[in-house]
């Protein structure tokens, strides 16, 4: 088994880099996670998210169902399918994680020698300001509430295996692509 788990701030880009890297490596495969949050845009359950109401995603927890999973907001539930990691390992693939800060380093501390796990942080708190308002998809206090939460996620970035800065989308990619490949070929 192994984890490659990648973490950010929102609005860092971090999706946007996974998709990036899922696209040129085929062994890697996407570890679709649970939210009890509603969807965003043009979101699939079952391909972005399994989108479960709350009392799903607590029944799921009490079940055992997650490798990690938390309270990201009051009432919103972000986790780490079992069933998910299982069906990657059977298929002889790399699991890639896209997720919040505190589950990847929970991935992280539990799985230590499977894991790489890689911090994808925005030059500054302004542009990741920018880049959650250019998304429109949440409203002002939701945007408040991410950017209070970001200045506390990017005081953790050093506990990650890699930092990877998303100042230039093909730079930070580069810089991905050869942190990633040393851990993919071992």
């Amino acid at each position: 088994m192994k984890l490659l788990v990648l973490s950010a701030p929102s609005g860092s880009g971090k999706t946007t880099l996974v998709k990036r890297l899922m696209a040129e490596f085929p062994q890697l495969a996407f570890s679709v996670s649970a939210t009890s949050r509603a969807p965003r845009g043009k979101e699939i359950h079952g391909q972005d998210y399994y989108f479960l109401t709350q009392a799903q995603f607590e029944a799921q927890r009490e079940a055992g169902a997650f490798l990690e999973w938390e309270e990201v907001y009051a009432g919103t539930y972000y986790g780490s399918l079992k069933s998910e990691v299982a069906r990657i390992d059977a298929e002889g693939k790399t699991a890639v994680f896209d997720i919040d800060v505190a589950g990847g380093l929970r991935l992280k501390k539990k799985f230590a020698n499977e894991t790489f796990a890689v911090f994808i942080q925005a030059p500054n708190l302004t542009i990741l300001e920018q880049r959650l308002r250019g998304r429109g998809t949440d409203a002002e206090d939701k945007i408040q509430m991410r950017l209070a939460k970001a200045e506390h996620e990017m005081g953790t970035a050093d506990r990650f295996d890699v930092i990877v800065v998303n100042d230039d989308l093909e730079q930070a990619y580069a810089d991905l692509k050869a942190a990633v490949l040393p851990f993919l070929q071992a």
